[in-house]
């Protein structure tokens, strides 16, 4: 058996949505698990975080897989509803919608259920993706609370653009946006607040936070250094929240050593050859590449562990195998575990040396790497 594959650590997901709890008290949790998860497994996400008030998919198809497992809990459509025909599940299935867009608010118009559909009205207040734009508003609530088949409740929520950024204004300048469209509605519950607004942006705590990627045990900031960043004195007040530092990897991407090159000095590694030794020295080959979801572009110098200690990748990754330097453990064998990212080695270093974020590195993963569930 090919000894690469990924453990699933269902007590650090329960670990890092208490600090969810413990950084917004008071707040209820809309725990986002769209995409499988992040990568680790949408129903066992949805089972391990039974805690969680609510949760938040992408699409109708991943509401109805968590109904179909026994999930009780509300949820949330992020991008709402797509075709008409949707509707009668949304109705059957107890499914909250984001609407975003007037061609949805023409569809409920023209829908009548027996039980009424609870909607999130998005408001772009800055980000220029999805949502109504601030002089659209307050019509869209309008006709939304004349359609007989949406509650009378809606719920209104907006995305922020920066808020990985602690030294962007940006996020302020979304927050008042946001503020100065609801002043004009009757109260109502609000979201904002996704995991990097949760730990740096306490003003965006509102009644429901959407904390993703914290979850799973990554630093939602995009800043080099993540979490450790020295800030400026200026922005003490916008300093992510110490809750930052202890949230715990819940994946972690290990295999083992299979083969041990002894080379000399100017031999080529991998493909092209853009890796030469600098020296004599010894070489291991790891068997995972990006056929098993590890970055093809990640480049020389790539933190790696090996027997828990750090080393370095080496020369271009394969689709199934990888070279890293084995100066600094020249005794090392055949078998000897390797850990790509995860416990010790967080997922966001290894995506800043890709070139890349630690969202793509995480739902990346591909179906032939074992999956091994631990708690």
């Amino acid at each position: 058996m090919r000894a690469t594959q990924v453990r699933i650590n269902t007590a650090n997901l329960r670990h890092n949505l208490h600090c969810v709890a413990q950084a917004a008290p008071g707040c209820r949790t809309l725990a986002v698990i769209k995409a499988n998860g992040y990568g680790h497994g949408l129903l066992r996400c949805a089972h391990a975080l039974s805690a969680a008030d609510a949760f938040a998919v992408a699409s109708c198809g991943e509401a109805i897989a968590l109904r179909n497992a026994g999930i009780e809990q509300p949820i949330l459509l992020l991008e709402g509803f797509f075709a008409a025909d949707e509707l009668a599940a949304i109705v059957q299935r107890r499914l909250d919608i984001v609407v975003h867009h007037l061609s949805q608010i023409a569809l409920l118009e023209k829908f009548s259920a027996d039980h009424a559909i609870h909607v999130w009205l998005k408001i772009d207040s800055g980000m220029h993706r999805l949502g109504f734009l601030p002089a659209q508003v307050k019509a869209a609530w309008q006709r939304l609370r004349a359609c007989s088949c949406v509650a009378p409740n809606i719920r209104l929520l907006t995305h922020l653009a920066c808020a990985d950024n602690p030294g962007s204004d940006a996020t302020l300048q979304q927050l008042d946006c946001f503020d100065r469209v609801a002043a004009a509605l009757p109260r109502s519950e609000q979201s904002i607040a996704n995991s990097a607004a949760l730990l740096a942006w306490p003003q965006s705590h509102r009644d429901w936070l959407r904390p993703g990627l914290m979850l799973y045990g990554a630093s939602p900031f995009s800043f080099p250094g993540a979490s450790d960043h020295p800030f400026d004195s200026a922005l003490a007040q916008r300093q992510p929240s110490p809750l930052t530092q202890q949230l715990k990897p819940v994946m972690t991407f290990t295999s083992n050593v299979i083969a041990i090159k002894h080379l000399q000095k100017g031999d080529k590694i991998g493909y092209d050859g853009s890796w030469r030794c600098p020296e004599a020295m010894p070489v291991a080959i790891v068997a995972a590449g990006y056929g098993d979801g590890y970055p093809r572009h990640a480049s020389a110098g790539t933190p790696v562990l090996l027997n828990g200690q750090r080393t370095a990748l080496i020369g271009r990754v394969s689709m199934d195998m990888l070279c890293i330097d084995l100066r600094s453990q020249p005794g090392a064998r055949l078998g000897d575990p390797v850990t790509l990212w995860g416990e010790g080695l967080p997922v966001e270093e290894v995506a800043r040396h890709a070139g890349t974020i630690p969202y793509e590195l995480l739902c990346g993963i591909t179906s032939r790497v074992d999956v091994v569930e631990c708690s």
